[in-house]
């Protein structure tokens, strides 16, 4: 139980307060332009201390295993070539789902995000989405499924993803939806393959695939 409110705690710090705070709702514009200023506060004054903090906890504790050092390489490149692509596939597969429903149903569809503009912002937002890869896989992955050791694996697994996809509640329905089954899928790989590198590079190469596609809506 001390095990499960000290993530709780972390998760709400993290997390929840950033996108619960007044004034946060990117759900009340149809498009989220991007802009190097928003990208470069949330990258140092957010994303770099928070991944600080995890990570110091991480290392203060030997309850944590060590990531296994055989063949970390490999178990990266697995990772990687699994989870990126099948990233895509589930945001492909809700995207034509947000089509079908918001026409024939009236849900409003999510945001959408427009791509950089100017070789400095391209940067910035790589900067931006690999750092924010890093951050949410060392916390809901790395963390979160090694701090519940004393819960099954299947309800770690399920709580790790529903945190996870409460973080995109501002999406709406099928936002949500995007980032519980991302979440099941890179929780998965995190324990086949104990590798944090992969997952956390898939994840923020879907992120920039996302800005990229922004090109053409």
């Amino acid at each position: 139980m001390k095990n499960f409110v000290e993530a709780l705690i972390l998760y709400y710090i993290l997390f929840y307060s950033w996108f619960a705070a007044p004034g946060f709702s990117p759900e009340a514009a149809s498009s989220i332009p991007f802009s190097i200023d928003q990208a470069l506060n949330r990258t140092f004054a957010y994303s770099i201390p928070a991944l600080a903090l995890i990570w110091y906890i991480v290392l203060g504790k030997k309850s944590f295993f060590a990531l296994k050092p055989q063949n970390p390489l490999r178990k990266d490149v697995f990772s990687l070539a699994i989870g990126f692509p099948g990233l895509v596939f589930i945001g492909i597969v809700i995207s034509l789902l947000v089509t079908l429903f918001s026409r024939y149903f009236g849900l409003s569809e999510p945001p959408k995000i427009e791509a950089p503009h100017g070789l400095a912002a391209w940067i910035v937002m790589v900067v931006l989405c690999l750092g924010t890869g890093y951050l949410e896989e060392s916390y809901f992955r790395y963390y979160l499924l090694t701090k519940l050791d004393n819960y099954n694996l299947p309800s770690r697994v399920i709580l790790s993803s529903m945190l996870f996809a409460l973080c995109h509640i501002y999406d709406g329905p099928f936002g949500i939806t995007n980032a519980l089954l991302a979440g099941i899928l890179l929780s998965l790989l995190f324990i086949r393959y104990r590798s944090l590198h992969g997952i956390a590079l898939a994840h923020g190469f879907y992120n920039i695939f996302v800005y990229t596609m922004g090109i053409f809506l």
